[in-house]
């Protein structure tokens, strides 16, 4: 189990996990033996509602860097979130074909996306965020958000 960083906006909570890295829109990276499992930030999940369809990109399918990879749809919108990081898709979270709304319950656990073979992580990783950074990031984010609202 990781150790959060969290905020509170307005009347939300939202958290992020020390030991992984942050896309600018809200795609989270975890190194793994040589993989990275990616997975929907905690803001990002709450930001667009209850999940109700998860469409990954099969495995084997290439990836460009930002080139979309999932598509989740919640009663809110349909979202699309480009990858991180090239390469290939080496797993999909099978489970979120029948429980789609793990990536809400639990989006740094079983809620993950993908598992990808990377094609370039040692340039790639140096444009992510780590944790501290995509927090205030992120509290930036949420509250223009508000603004909106």
């Amino acid at each position: 189990m990781p150790d959060f960083l969290e905020t509170t906006v307005d009347k939300f909570i939202f958290r992020v996990a020390t030991d992984r890295l942050y896309s600018p829109a809200g795609i989270w990276v975890l190194a793994e033996e040589g993989r990275l499992r990616l997975g929907v930030t905690d803001y990002q999940q709450q930001l667009n509602g209850d999940v109700a369809f998860v469409h990954l990109k099969p495995a084997g399918s290439e990836l460009a860097l930002n080139g979309e990879f999932a598509e989740v749809e919640t009663i809110k919108a349909t979202v699309s979130f480009g990858s991180p990081v090239s390469g290939k898709i080496a797993v999909i979270n099978g489970d979120l074909e029948l429980t789609p709304e793990l990536v809400n319950q639990d989006p740094y656990g079983k809620g993950w996306l993908a598992v990808i073979d990377p094609a370039d992580w040692s340039t790639e990783q140096s444009q992510l965020h780590n944790a501290a950074e995509y927090l205030s990031l992120m509290q930036s984010q949420a509250e223009e958000e508000l603004k909106k609202s």
